[in-house]
C-alpha cells in the first residue's frame, strides 16, 4: 500500500500567543522555512490583537497567506527584511478556534511545537491542561505524545504563580526558554537581538540555522576584537 501523502509531511507547529513579541515569531518562522521545515501555524485571537498593535497587520483566517507574507516581509524595526518573503508553500494554517484541526490529535504527524511568544495566559492554560483553544490543545497533545515543546515565555517580572506553572511545564518535559536576548553575539540592530532569541528556540528544536554568532570562547568577540 502506498503511504498516505500526509504521513510524509511532518511539520513543526508554531503557536503564536498574545504576548508582546510578534517579531520573535516572525524570525522563528523565517528560520524554519529557511531550513526546509514544514510549518503548521496557529495564531491565537489575542495574538492577532498584539500583531495589529505591533505591526498594523490584521491577521485574517480567510487571507492568512497574504497577511503572513506581509508580516514576514518586515523586520523587527518595521522596515523591509533583507531576506525578503520566504517561500510559504510549506506552511499550513489552522484557525485558533478549530479544535477539530489536524494537530489537535496525537495521530497527526507533527515533529513538535514551538510557542513563540508564550504569554502567561498560554503558559497557565498548557500547564493546567485547559485546552481552551487550538494552541493550548496542540501543546497538551505535544506533551502527552512526548514530542518536543519549546515555550518562549515573554513576560517580566514573573509572579510566583507563573513560575510554578513554568516549573510544571519543565517537569512535564517542555523546554522553558525565556525570550531573553544576549549581547555577546555582537548585536548592532534590533533584528540581531530578535534573531538571537529565535536562534535559541531553533537550537532547542534541533533545527540548523545561522541566525546569530555563536560563542567561540574568545573574549571581545562582541566588540569585533575576538
Amino acid at each position: 500500500m502506498e503511504p498516505y501523502e500526509e504521513t510524509r509531511r511532518r511539520p513543526w507547529v508554531v503557536g503564536v500567543s498574545g504576548a508582546s513579541g510578534t517579531p520573535y515569531a516572525a524570525a522563528v518562522l523565517r528560520g524554519l522555512l529557511a531550513a526546509g521545515e514544514a510549518v503548521d501555524l496557529v495564531v491565537s485571537r489575542a495574538a492577532r490583537l498584539t500583531l495589529l498593535d505591533e505591526t498594523g497587520i490584521r491577521f485574517r483566517d480567510a487571507h492568512w497567506r497574504e497577511d503572513l507574507a506581509e508580516w514576514l516581509a518586515r523586520g523587527a524595526d518595521g522596515k523591509p527584511h533583507p531576506a525578503g518573503v520566504p517561500e510559504l508553500s510549506g506552511v499550513r494554517h489552522w484557525a485558533a478556534g478549530d479544535l477539530a484541526a489536524g494537530p489537535s490529535s496525537g495521530s497527526y504527524p507533527a515533529k513538535g511545537m514551538l510557542i513563540v511568544p508564550a504569554s502567561t495566559a498560554s503558559v497557565a492554560g498548557v500547564a493546567l491542561g485547559l485546552s481552551k483553544d487550538l494552541l493550548q490543545r496542540v501543546a497538551s497533545v505535544t506533551l502527552k505524545e512526548r514530542r518536543p515543546l519549546i515555550v518562549a515565555v515573554r513576560e517580566t517580572p514573573l509572579g510566583g504563580q507563573t513560575l510554578r506553572q513554568l516549573v510544571a511545564l519543565d517537569d512535564a518535559g517542555a523546554v522553558v526558554l525565556p525570550a531573553s536576548p544576549a549581547f555577546y553575539a555582537g548585536a548592532t540592530h534590533i533584528q540581531d537581538l530578535v534573531d538571537f532569541v529565535a536562534g535559541r528556540v531553533l537550537d532547542a528544536a534541533g533545527v540548523p540555522h545561522r541566525l546569530y554568532r555563536r560563542w567561540g570562547g574568545e573574549l571581545g568577540g562582541a566588540r569585533g576584537e575576538g
